[in-house]
């Protein structure tokens, strides 16, 4: 497979393995009914405030392979924007090792390369790939990454992509025509691109989407059912609505009403393929009892499929004069072939287009919110809600690395409202405006906006807000005692069993305060002290007071003989030699 190569890769590949990890430092947590707490709210949802890298880091412990669906707007790298993410790759760390990657050996005859004569496109690669990376290993196996780009870097983007993730787990290059055009290149520039990968197994997975009208064309049904108006009048109107609007035939299919106002489309039973030929049996209309015709090359369907749907029994006068036996349509004569029945309420759906058509209102959304001119160019809810509804769970975490004003979080929130679901919202903001603007959204949102006639009722909801801390390990590679030790010891039992810490503290007085917890029957001590050396020899086995069949100690050394360790299923690891390292 080809692989995309620019000037500092061989540097930046490895380069989220040397990121720091650093704590979260939990600030205030938010109810939409008691506002700001200082305590955690447990809801799940989290508003980080920080740089993207280092906390996609801090969250492994937790998230490694648990994220469901990602969702990341980078910047798009136009060569005219106003790059704020810039900084992250002229970070002095990582302009340090830029530096020395291209500095020239003494031997060549070549003069040194700068971090500065990177060209832009080198910069945003080597600032993308390390969170790529990083996003990765956070997404689960049966999870899948949406990328929005544009034509300025959509193709080094796919590169990388593909070496991440797999060429084999590429599903789609999305198209959004946003239906608003950029004139700045002679041409009406309507659209970007949405990447989509998968973490593994690409083909398994199976997206869709609402139709687009449903609201619209339930809305004029009911109007007209609730005021008994003439079905023919009615099907006038919808068709009207429909050549209005431009809908899709996935829905303008749909524009035939029985007496109960319910709408469906005919669809064709003859035999589709052209090359081969279908079963020939008779079908007899229901009022005149003469066979129909038969298509050319036969039916569709077998006739035990037939028997089931037609109900001879029950037939129905349509207000055209058609006829309804069951789920098969019939015209007012044998000479016109019949159609099976489909009601449009049982395909509200089809499968994800790759040209998705939904007009960029990211700018309105946000004007009932705030003020005019608070933020640009954030995407729309409505295209957030379409991605994270596709793959039809309603119980994942959804994370978001480049949260801008916090669209992504909006959206979870709405979908949760309107379907019952119980979707999580991680979203990352390194800019300042991550509490002003990205947490104050959220939490109007949960509240309610708006007034009068515009208010928009609040989703309800929940999120904790954190800022970066400091990192777990010094540049000697030793715990950092300064980050304290409720949070070291959160992280060890984070890297041992891939559980939250609180959740397993005993109710009860704990036996020692080196005791960490028990877990699947192996009990996990934490033998460390600030200011001295600790060792695991046969004093410090008096701590140990609760029974497993496995015992799991953390200790500065252990003078315990080897034998007797296996014997009773005591496995020693160094402070800080054997500490997981994410």
């Amino acid at each position: 497979m080809p692989t995309l190569h620019w000037i500092g890769k061989e540097k930046v590949i490895s380069h989220h393995q040397d990121v720091p990890y650093r704590v979260l430092d939990h600030k205030y947590g938010f109810t939409a009914e008691k506002g700001e707490q200082e305590n955690p709210t447990q809801s799940g949802n989290k508003i980080i405030h920080g740089d993207n890298l280092e906390a996609l880091k801090s969250l492994l412990p937790e998230y490694e392979g648990k994220i469901k669906c990602i969702y990341i707007d980078p910047p798009y790298n136009t060569g005219k924007e106003s790059w704020t993410y810039n900084d992250n790759v002229n970070h002095p760390k990582i302009k340090e090792w830029l530096n020395k990657t291209l500095k020239a050996k003494e031997q060549d005859k070549v003069a040194s390369i700068g971090v500065d004569d990177l060209t832009r496109h080198d910069k945003w690669l080597c600032m993308m790939y390390p969170r790529l990376q990083l996003l990765h290993k956070l997404l689960a196996d049966d999870g899948v990454i949406f990328i929005s780009i544009d034509e300025n870097e959509v193709h080094n983007l796919r590169s990388i992509l593909d070496e991440i993730f797999g060429v084999n787990n590429f599903i789609e290059q999305l198209i959004w025509n946003k239906r608003v055009p950029k004139n700045d290149k002679g041409i009406g520039n309507i659209h970007e691109y949405i990447l989509l990968y998968s973490k593994k197994n690409s083909k398994s997975h199976r997206f869709t989407q609402l139709k687009e009208g449903l609201d619209d064309v339930f809305e004029l049904i009911s109007k007209h059912k609730k005021k008994r108006t003439d079905l023919l009048e009615t099907k006038n109107e919808l068709n009207k609505l429909f050549k209005k609007n431009g809908y899709d035939r996935g829905i303008t299919l749909y524009n035939n009403l029985d007496s109960n106002y319910n709408l469906f489309g005919k669809i064709n039973l003859s035999w589709p393929n052209g090359q081969t030929y279908g079963p020939r049996f008779d079908i007899l209309h229901p009022i005149t009892k003469k066979p129909c015709n038969v298509p050319d090359r036969g039916w569709r369907w077998k006739k035990e499929t037939f028997d089931e749907y037609l109900d001879y029994e029950n037939i129905e006068e349509l207000a055209d004069g058609s006829f309804k036996c069951g789920k098969i349509w019939f015209a007012k004569n044998e000479k016109t072939q019949p159609s099976s029945i489909k009601y449009l309420n049982e395909v509200k759906d089809f499968l994800l287009r790759s040209i998705i058509s939904l007009k960029s209102s990211g700018s309105i959304d946000l004007e009932g919110i705030f003020e005019k001119g608070k933020f640009d160019y954030p995407k729309p809810v409505n295209l957030m809600k379409l991605l994270i509804n596709s793959f039809n769970d309603k119980n994942s975490i959804i994370l978001d690395s480049f949260a801008g004003s916090g669209t992504t979080a909006h959206a979870v929130l709405n979908l949760n409202k309107e379907d019952g679901g119980n979707r999580k919202f991680i979203v990352v903001e390194m800019e300042d405006y991550a509490n002003e603007i990205t947490a104050e959204r959220v939490k109007r949102v949960t509240k309610g906006y708006g007034k009068d006639r515009k208010a928009v009722e609040g989703t309800g909801g929940a999120f904790d807000y954190y800022e970066l801390g400091l990192p777990l390990f010094n540049d000697s590679q030793n715990l950092n005692e300064e980050v304290g030790i409720k949070k070291i010891r959160e992280y060890i039992w984070f890297s041992e069993t891939r559980t939250p810490f609180t959740a397993v503290i005993p109710s009860a007085v704990e036996e020692s305060h080196y005791f960490l917890g028990k877990k699947d029957e192996s009990v996990y001590y934490f033998i460390y002290e600030k200011d001295k050396l600790t060792t695991l020899d046969f004093d410090a086995l008096e701590l140990i007071k609760t029974k497993g069949e496995q015992y799991i100690v953390y200790a500065d050394n252990c003078l315990l003989p080897k034998e007797f360790m296996a014997k009773n299923n005591i496995i020693f690891k160094k402070i800080p030699r054997d500490i997981t390292r994410f």
